[in-house]
């Protein structure tokens, strides 16, 4: 079974992405994963880093900070894992968490950055005070960084421990950090896990308290409409493949907590499509449905498993999700008919429209090609296209597309192959940061001429 356009609900127009990458996929994305093609688009090939670091393409900088292992404090350092992230503005000259807020240092504008970082009880821990720390056991947990507007780190601390494998998350329209647990449990923790957690980037509200009404099960990412507050959620699992998630919640005013107010977790069906893998052809829309949750704390059965096959729609490595243009945005990995899927991609971008209450995939990357393993995304502010991190087999990249929708080699890891996470702007669009996640882990801010951007 193959699902395309024909026969399903469809628009005029493909959409935002899927027009141009639905005619150029064969040229770009089944080019030899190595090469270099020489984009005359977007802002033109790579260029090697003679440091061996970072690959840009020609008038973009980057700085490095915030490695693992780094000192913060007396006994204290950079946790490891480096994962999802979101920036937010400074509000004042206090650092994050320690005094008053003012007019910010010499009233210029200065970026916070709140990280994630995915490990349970592994890896460098996040280390924090006792009224930060959800689980001792659990090495997980987010870290806070001040930068100014070159991408300079002045500060960082951490900002939340005793969390396990603090993959992706989400920012709120009331301006707060989910951070989102891909985890139902590990061997020594003391409380369960599977959560997701509320991160003040202003470090005076954060509380190791789960927002359990957001359900029990190996979170990712969640993408939060700010007209209604509504969330959505991915789930990467497997035995049974993970589902697409939506939190209606049940305070009408958004604001720090209010998830703590409850609300109805519902789990994407497309009907006739049990698997979104089973969609090959970019612009296809079709009609959504959703299904209540029997029992979201998962007390004796994994959410995904409480459904049977046909009664929702799964996807395996469902990952990044970000909102914008209206939607909600979120990513499959990749799909092997050799693990279980029921088709065989190297990664998909979603949509789903609240309006039309549809999805929508917006592109597609073939095995094979130049590009595979798209995970965290974010919507770009120049010219309406997305920028993907990948983690995938070989080299990995920055994946963007331009306002033709045609995608392009942002960035490469030279250094090596560990993946890119946490890819988002700063609040004016003027820095873009993303991590690599291990060996060792480290976060970039890269400036150059955005606005150049061609195709």
């Amino acid at each position: 079974m193959s699902v395309t356009r024909r026969g399903v609900v469809k628009g005029g127009a493909a959409g935002a992405l899927s027009i141009a990458l639905a005619g150029s996929l064969d040229g770009i994305f089944q080019t030899s994963a190595g090469a270099d093609t020489g984009e005359a688009f977007g802002y033109g090939p790579l260029i090697p880093d003679p440091k061996g670091i970072l690959d840009l393409p020609k008038g973009f900088s980057y700085k490095v900070f915030s490695v693992e292992g780094d000192p913060i404090s007396d006994g204290v350092v950079v946790p490891g894992h480096h994962d999802g992230m979101a920036t937010f503005p400074v509000r004042g000259s206090g650092r994050p968490g320690h005094g008053r807020h003012g007019r910010g240092h010499g009233r210029r504008p200065h970026t916070l950055l709140v990280r994630n970082h995915e490990q349970s009880n592994n890896g460098t821990p996040a280390v924090g005070p006792r009224r930060l720390t959800y689980d001792p056991a659990a090495n997980g947990g987010t870290t806070t960084l001040e930068v100014d507007r070159d991408g300079n780190l002045l500060s960082q601390y951490v900002s939340l421990a005793g969390t396990a494998t603090n993959c992706a998350g989400g920012r709120t329209p009331w301006g707060t950090w989910l951070t989102c647990e891909e985890t139902e449990g590990f061997d020594g923790e003391t409380k369960s896990h599977g959560w997701v957690f509320e991160v003040d980037p202003y470090g005076r509200r954060t509380e190791p308290v789960p927002l359990t009404a957001l359900g029990r099960f190996s979170h990712e990412a969640v993408a939060v409409d700010p007209h209604t507050n509504v969330a959505y959620l991915t789930e990467d699992a497997s035995g049974p493949f993970g589902l697409f998630y939506r939190f209606r919640p049940r305070a009408h005013r958004g604001g720090y907590h209010c998830y703590r107010a409850g609300g109805k977790l519902e789990a994407l069906k497309v009907p006739g499509v049990p698997d979104l893998s089973l969609v090959t052809e970019p612009g296809t829309r079709l009609p959504a449905r959703w299904v209540d949750i029997p029992d979201r704390y998962a007390k004796q059965t994994s959410i995904r498993e409480q459904f049977e096959d046909g009664e929702i729609t799964r996807s395996q490595k469902l990952e990044g999700a970000w909102w914008g243009h209206g939607k909600a945005y979120f990513v499959a990995s990749y799909s092997r008919t050799a693990e279980g899927a029921a088709g065989d991609h190297a990664g998909q971008v979603w949509t789903y429209d609240p309006r039309r209450n549809e999805v929508q995939l917006q592109l597609i990357f073939k095995p094979g090609g130049r590009f595979d393993g798209p995970d965290n995304i974010t919507v770009s502010p120049y010219g309406g296209g997305v920028i993907l991190a990948e983690d995938g087999d070989g080299e990995q990249y920055l994946v963007g597309t331009t306002r033709e929708d045609k995608p392009f080699a942002m960035a490469r890891n030279a250094l090596n192959d560990s993946e890119f996470t946490g890819v988002t702007f700063s609040p004016d669009g003027r820095v873009l940061f993303f991590n690599r996640q291990s060996d060792p882990g480290a976060t970039f801010a890269v400036t150059g001429p955005w606005h150049r951007l061609r195709g």
